[in-house]
C-alpha cells in the first residue's frame, strides 16, 4: 500500500467502528489492518486510536488526522469524478442504502437496469430497516421514505407517496368501518414497530389540514411490514400501509381502504445525501435515473 492511500484507509476504520470490520470492507485480514495502522502510527510518532477498549475510541491527535483524511479523501474523490466525467464514462463503486420492502420491489430492480447503462459501475445494495446517521457517511445515497428529520443532509424528491388505513373485506364484514378516528378504539389495530416512533400514537389531518391524533390498541404487533400486511389480508384487523405496497391489493379488492375521507402523514420518496462530502458524479447520474423512472407518476399509480 502506498502512503497516499493512509487517509482512506483511517476513514474507512473510523467509519466501519472496528479493525474487523474494516478488514472485511478492504477485503484483507485483521492482522494486515493491524499491522497497517501500527506502521502508520509509528511513520507519525503518535497514537492515533485507543485500543484499549473493546469500542475504538480517537486519540486528539487521532481526531486532527480524522478531520484532515476526510477532507483529502472528498478532494480526491471529487477530483476522480470530475475526471472522468469528462469523458462521459462514470467508473467506481454506487453504493446505496434502501428499506427492506421498498428496496426489494423498486429500488433492485431499478439499480440493475441502471448498471445495464453504466456498466463500468460496481453497484452494491444494502436493505435495511434500521440504520444511523453514522451510516450515511458509507453510502453514496440513502433511498428514504416519510419524513426529514436529520436537516445536515441533501434530500432530492423522487416519488410521492401517501398512506392508507386499509382492511380485508373479511374483516369489515365482521366489524363495521369506522366513520371517524376515534371510532378506532373500537377496532382491532395491527401496528408495525420500526425505529422508535409512537406507533400506537396515528396521526390524521381533515380536509381544512386539522390534525387528529388517536391512541389506537395493538391487537397483532411486529417489526416486519410483510407481516402485519398478511394478517390485515388474513382479516385480522386495521392497518396503515404506503400506498406502494397497498396499489395491487386495492385494486384487486384484497384489502379496502377506510377514513379515506381523512389523510395521515405521507411517506414520500427521497434520496438523501451527506451534506459534508457532497454527491459524487455516481450517484448524480442515479438519482437522474431514478428520478425519470418514477416521475412524473410513480409506477404504484399507473
Amino acid at each position: 500500500m502506498r502512503e497516499v492511500d493512509d487517509p482512506r484507509f483511517f476513514v474507512t476504520i473510523v467509519q466501519r467502528g472496528s479493525l474487523a470490520a474494516a478488514a472485511r470492507a478492504m477485503d484483507v485480514t485483521p492482522s494486515a489492518v493491524t499491522q497497517r495502522l501500527q506502521g502508520l502510527e509509528a511513520r507519525l510518532g503518535v497514537r492515533l486510536l485507543d485500543r484499549s477498549s473493546r469500542k475504538l475510541r480517537l486519540t486528539d491527535e487521532g481526531e486532527v488526522f480524522l478531520a484532515e483524511s476526510e477532507s483529502i479523501v472528498e478532494q480526491y474523490d471529487r477530483l476522480i469524478d470530475a475526471v472522468r466525467s469528462r469523458k462521459s464514462v462514470v467508473r467506481g463503486q454506487l453504493k446505496i442504502l434502501s428499506t427492506l420492502g421498498f428496496g426489494r420491489k423498486f429500488v433492485a430492480p431499478a439499480l440493475a437496469d441502471f448498471h445495464s447503462e453504466y456498466p463500468h459501475l460496481e453497484v452494491s445494495l444494502t436493505l435495511s430497516d434500521r440504520w444511523s446517521a453514522q451510516d450515511d457517511a458509507l453510502y453514496d445515497a440513502v433511498i428514504h421514505l416519510g419524513e426529514l428529520v436529520d436537516t445536515s443532509q441533501v434530500a432530492f424528491a423522487l416519488a410521492k407517496n401517501e398512506r392508507y388505513i386499509v382492511a380485508s373485506p373479511a374483516y369489515l364484514a365482521k366489524k363495521p368501518a369506522p366513520e371517524t378516528p376515534q371510532q378506532l378504539s373500537d377496532h382491532a389495530c395491527l401496528v408495525l414497530r420500526e425505529n422508535d416512533a409512537d406507533v400506537t400514537l396515528w396521526r390524521f389531518f381533515n380536509k381544512r389540514r386539522q390534525e387528529t391524533s388517536v391512541r389506537v390498541h395493538s391487537a397483532l404487533a411486529s417489526n416486519d411490514g410483510a407481516v402485519i400486511k398478511q394478517w390485515a389480508l388474513d382479516g385480522k384487523g386495521l392497518m396503515i400501509r404506503s400506498e406502494w405496497d397497498l396499489a395491487d391489493d386495492l385494486k384487486s379488492g384484497r384489502l379496502v381502504r377506510v377514513l379515506d375521507q381523512w389523510q395521515l402523514p405521507d411517506a414520500d420518496v427521497s434520496a438523501l445525501v451527506p451534506e459534508r462530502r457532497g454527491m459524487t458524479a455516481r450517484a448524480r447520474v442515479f438519482i437522474e435515473f431514478f428520478t425519470k423512472r418514477f416521475q412524473p407518476v410513480p409506477p404504484w399509480r399507473r
